[in-house]
This record gives C-alpha cells, sequence and structure tokens, in this order.
C-alpha cells in the first residue's frame, strides 16, 4: 500500500499542473501516471463514455497494450452504476469477476486486479478511471479515496477543456453569422451557418428553421440539417404544445422527446416518430424580429441531455441574430423586385415616345 504523503504529494503534482501551461491531455497523462507510481500498478486508464453508442473511449493511458484497448469496446452504464453503488469498484481477480468485461482479453494482457472510480462532472458520472496490477490484491479504503480523488481532478481538467471549446465554437459562430450578414446578403449562406454549422458546433443530431406564414398563420420549413425527409413531412406543427409555447416567445426544452405530455391530445402523438428519428432530446427557441415571434428553431439530441444555460443562451442569441438576417435579406429581396418593377414602368413609358 502507498503512504499517506505520496497521496498528498500526488495529488499537489496535478493540482498544480491547472496553474501551469499544461493542456488537457498533458493533466489527463500526469493523472493516469500518477495512479500507476502511487498504487504501484502495472497500467491506469482514463475512460469518457460515448453516449451514443454507450461505450467507454480511453482518453489517457499508461501501460496498455494497443491490443488491449481496441480488442472490445467496454459498456458505460453497467461498470458506472457498479462503481457508483459504493463510490468505487475493488476487484480481486480481474480474470473471473462477472461484473466486468473482457475478462480473457485481461488475461492475456496480465492484469490481475483492478480499481475502478468513477468520473464525476457536475454530480453527473462522465467515465471512470481504472488502475490495473501484475498481482491479485486487496485494495483498502484510502487508496479508493485517492483514486477518487484523481478522478475528481480529471473531471476538472475535462470540464475546462469543454467550456474552452465551448467557448471557441460559440465565437466562431457569431463571427461567422456576423460576416454573414454585413457582408451577405444570401439566405441560402445565412441558413447553412444557422443549421448545419450549428449542429457541429453543438454536438446536435439536427436542426430545423420553422417560420410563420403571414397569410395563413402556419409554419413552414425554411431549412433543415441532420433530420430525414420522412420526419420533415410527418405533419402539422401547429398544435404541438411545444411548438405553440415557443410561438408565445417562450423556450422549450425538452428531456424526452418522445414524452406524450409535449404533445396536443387531439391530434397524432409524434413520439413515436422522434423515436424512429433517433431523437431523443429537443430544444426549441423563438426566431424573433424585434418583439415579434416570426418562427421556430428547434434542436435535435439522439442522446438525452440537460440543456444548460449556456447553451440556451447561445442558440436564443443565434436565433435572434437569424431573425434579423432573414428580415434583412426579405427587405432587399423586395427592394430588388420594386427596382425591377420601377425598371419595367419606365421602359413601357419610353416606348411611348
Amino acid at each position: 500500500m502507498a503512504k499517506k504523503s505520496d497521496y498528498f504529494e500526488s495529488i499537489c503534482k496535478v493540482s498544480r499542473a491547472f496553474g501551469t501551461a499544461l493542456d488537457k491531455d498533458e493533466i489527463l497523462n500526469l493523472i493516469v501516471q500518477s495512479a500507476i507510481d502511487t498504487m504501484n500498478g502495472k497500467a491506469a486508464c482514463l475512460f469518457l463514455a460515448d453516449e451514443e453508442k454507450d461505450v467507454f473511449v480511453p482518453v489517457a493511458q499508461k501501460g496498455l497494450s494497443d491490443n488491449y484497448l481496441h480488442a472490445k469496446p467496454m459498456h458505460a452504464k453497467k461498470v458506472v452504476n457498479d462503481a457508483l453503488k459504493g463510490g468505487y469498484l475493488a476487484v480481486r481477480d480481474a480474470t473471473t469477476d462477472t461484473r466486468l468485461e473482457n475478462l480473457e482479453e485481461k488475461r492475456a494482457e496480465g492484469i490481475a486486479s483492478m480499481l475502478v472510480v468513477p468520473v464525476m462532472v457536475k454530480e453527473k458520472a462522465i467515465g471512470v478511471l481504472s488502475l490495473y496490477t501484475v498481482k491479485e490484491r486487496d485494495f483498502k479504503k484510502e487508496e479508493a479515496e485517492f483514486m477518487r480523488a484523481l478522478a475528481e481532478q480529471g473531471g476538472m481538467a475535462i470540464e475546462q477543456a469543454r467550456l474552452l471549446e465551448r467557448i471557441r465554437k460559440y465565437s466562431a459562430l457569431f463571427h461567422d453569422l456576423s460576416s454573414a450578414i454585413n457582408s451577405s446578403l444570401d439566405l441560402k449562406k445565412i441558413m447553412h451557418i444557422m443549421t448545419a454549422e450549428i449542429v457541429q458546433a453543438l454536438g446536435m443530431k439536427g436542426v430545423a428553421i420553422l417560420l410563420l406564414d403571414e397569410n395563413t398563420g402556419l409554419l413552414g420549413l425554411v431549412a433543415s440539417h441532420g433530420i430525414s425527409e420522412e420526419f420533415i413531412n410527418k405533419g402539422r406543427l401547429s398544435d404541438e404544445k411545444s411548438v405553440v409555447q415557443t410561438l408565445k416567445g417562450e423556450t422549450v426544452a425538452i428531456k424526452d422527446a418522445a414524452a406524450d405530455k409535449w404533445y396536443s391530445s387531439t391530434r397524432t402523438v409524434y413520439g413515436k416518430e422522434m423515436k424512429k428519428e433517433g431523437i431523443a432530446s429537443m430544444l426549441s427557441v423563438p426566431v424573433k424580429s424585434k418583439d415579434k415571434v416570426i418562427g421556430v428553431m428547434r434542436l435535435f439530441s439522439s442522446v438525452k441531455r440537460e440543456f444548460s444555460e449556456d447553451t440556451i443562451n447561445i442558440v436564443s442569441a443565434l436565433a435572434h441574430q437569424g431573425a434579423l438576417a432573414i428580415q434583412n435579406s426579405s427587405m432587399y429581396m423586395m427592394l430588388q423586385n420594386d427596382m425591377d418593377n420601377l425598371k419595367n414602368e419606365l421602359w413601357s413609358h419610353k416606348s411611348w415616345f
């Protein structure tokens, strides 16, 4: 067992790394190396959960072969749930314990025992930190606590990196959209930024922008990305509960898009269509020109997610920017038509002389 002073020194070393020029990958590599050195392990690996595929993806590791890492993907929910039950998962014989997967691969890799702790971010398990030993061993509570402290540092590094990445992506979106508004009145270019680029930047499955027809009062699709024609043409949306709320100027975040409670009881429920399309969560924000709602912007996620306040704010701001761009482009086209009509009238007058 490692000495308590080693635990303290290792945690201090990782904590100091946050105040240096080290990037996320260097910090995560330092964490797994600290786990090996302090715990006298064979190897260590930090995995993040891929929520779409429900598997673990290694983001930092030391001491494991490529054959082991790429043998079979490890499923996320079971191991995380087992680790969360007692705060950690200690396995004396990693080659026979049925709580684990890939037992034969562990035997071939020379792994005897394992200690697994969850990586937590804002009270949510986003992955695990695993330690592997060559000889069978019983892990003490203080060893598990040390590993949990390292995993917490890893979660902080990941969250910090994600925050910076979100800031960069949001800034780029605003820059691109503002540039398009200032330099071009091409509505297709503006719609591309508001659909394809937003999907990529926010990690969404798809997006749809619907505008109100002033004559009929109905919503019409003007742009979409990442969703099928079948889903787009599933039926009228104007009386869907979430759409009605959005048209009143409210933002609606739906964690379970297939739930019937979000749909009007007076028409066909679209929960089945949502599920078939692979949509788990949805965010619906009003497209407003000044104080008037002119449409709805809907973002779709393939995994259930809570939409953070900063995500809602950025989408709402982009929808507002997009509304200005749509209005400017529409006014420009109206002016062009007026100019063409005026030229035609002048030409007809000239024919009189």
